[in-house]
């Protein structure tokens, strides 16, 4: 199964032109700040595309998916689209888990206090998670800022450690972009913008082999 990762569109994502596949998963950050215009296009154009299996996560800029509320969610996101916030699906035998979950910064949507509060998040990621989609980075790992500072989750970086899920997408740092391997997991940081919010990444492909 051929899977295409992207993250961090910011409203950008009509430029995009993703490579074809079977499953294209999206880690968050759809959009601006939010707004439901803004939503309402990145659904008419993700909808669209002739995936298999669309999959998506909000990021801290979706607001509009924190104060939605499932009901309204349920109006807005396309019947061919799958939403996960804090849960996940089976695709074809592939267990999948996503949380919008990022630490706490300048009170962004998602936000979380580092520690107990952002530890309870992490605790719901089941033990037999293939794929995990979380929109931040665990500490160290593809998540250094632009003035070289680690800023990723070390409680995260703890249970993947733990885990040892085959793929974790992210995005959320620009500046990580990339993807590398640490013992059983596969990292990539597929945000597509760069820290000035300039498209300069194109799509990253993998191959799901059972």
């Amino acid at each position: 199964m051929k899977i295409t990762l992207i993250s961090d569109t910011h409203g950008r994502h009509r430029s995009l032109s993703p490579p074809l596949g079977d499953m294209i998963i999206h880690a968050g950050d759809i959009s601006g700040v939010g707004q439901e215009e803004e939503i309402a296009d990145f659904f008419d154009w993700y909808s669209g595309l002739d995936f298999t299996h669309k999959i998506l996560i909000a990021g801290n800029h979706d607001f509009f998916f924190e104060k939605a509320g499932v009901e309204r969610l349920k109006t807005v996101i396309p019947k061919d689209v799958i939403y996960l916030e804090d849960n996940g699906i089976n695709i074809e035998g592939v267990n999948i888990w996503g949380s919008p979950i990022t630490p706490w910064f300048n009170n962004w949507a998602f936000n979380r206090q580092r520690g107990k509060e952002i530890k309870e998040h992490w605790k719901l990621i089941p033990k037999d998670t293939d794929i995990l989609i979380t929109h931040g980075p665990p500490r160290g790992v593809l998540d250094r800022n632009a003035r070289g500072i680690p800023a990723g989750c070390d409680d995260l970086l703890k249970i993947i450690q733990k885990l040892k899920p085959k793929y974790h997408i992210f995005g959320h740092i620009h500046e990580g972009h990339g993807s590398l391997t640490k013992g059983q997991t596969t990292f990539v940081n597929a945000s597509v913008l760069d820290e000035r919010y300039e498209l300069v990444n194109g799509p990253v492909s993998v191959e799901w082999k059972n």
